[in-house]
Formats: structure tokens, sequence, C-alpha cells
């Protein structure tokens, strides 16, 4: 097993069309690291990795104008997502409303992550989620811990 840490870094352009390709990114990534690493990633992992990945780069197409950055990397038996982006305003969760129509990517991210973060930076915004790459027999999952 090798023992660098595997981390992975794109620059997206902020098109519709990176939304698919963060997402294609995230999956080789996660591939490579079970392949190359040897580190177990459970199809729940890779599922849920993809969805935050989905969701944070939607939304930084959705309210932050140019470019942003899509950074992976494995912490442990974690995989760490980071999307940065020029908007320095941090997202809020709303409240939950069943008739709202879209509008909930923060919610679920918030809801299937091991920990969530947003923290402005000196230029815009980074936003951090935590997924456990392994699935646990107990079956506890889910719940947002502080980073």
């Amino acid at each position: 097993m090798t023992t660098s840490t595997p981390v992975f870094s794109a620059t997206l352009d902020g098109d519709g069309s990176c939304i698919s390709a963060a997402r294609r990114m995230t999956a080789s990534f996660l591939t490579r690291v079970q392949a190359v690493h040897g580190l177990p990633v459970s199809d729940r992992a890779m599922d849920l990795t993809q969805l935050i990945v989905s969701e944070l780069v939607t939304n930084a197409c959705k309210y932050a104008p140019g470019p942003m950055l899509l950074e992976l990397r494995i912490l442990g038996d974690l995989v760490e997502v980071v999307v940065w982006d020029s908007d320095p305003v941090l997202p809020v969760a709303r409240a939950a409303d069943p008739a709202r129509v879209g509008q909930h990517g923060l919610e679920i991210v918030m809801s299937v992550a091991q920990a969530f973060e947003a923290q402005r930076q000196p230029v815009g915004k980074s936003i951090t989620a935590r997924i456990a790459l392994p699935d646990d027999p107990g079956g506890a999952l889910t719940g947002r811990l502080p980073l």
C-alpha cells in the first residue's frame, strides 16, 4: 500500500457542464484510491461523495461568477471534498419546507456528510464536507460533526 496521501485538484470553468465533469472526476479519484492505495470505498461512499460534489458544484455555478476549484483528499478513512468559489457569501441552510421546490442542496449535503464547514477565504469562500469511505457495521454513518 502506498503511504502518500491521495489528493486530486481541478479547476472548473463554472458553466453547467462542469457539474457532470466534477462527478466523473470524483468517481475516477475514488476508484484510483481503491485500486492504487488499497483503501476501501463502499458503494455508499462513492454515491454520497458524487452527490455532495454535484450539490456543491451546482451551488457554486449558480451563485458565484467564474471559475471554481474542486479538491478531493483522503484523510484516514474519510474523503474530504472542498469546493472554492469567488462569492464570499457563506451559504445558509433554509428551514425545512416540504412545499418548497428546489433549493435543498445544502440541506442534503449537511445531512449525509460526516462533517461540514463553510469558510470565507481571502477571495471567495470554501465549502468542505467529509464522507466516511467504509461502511459502518453499526449503521451510524450520517450526522454532521464540526471540522
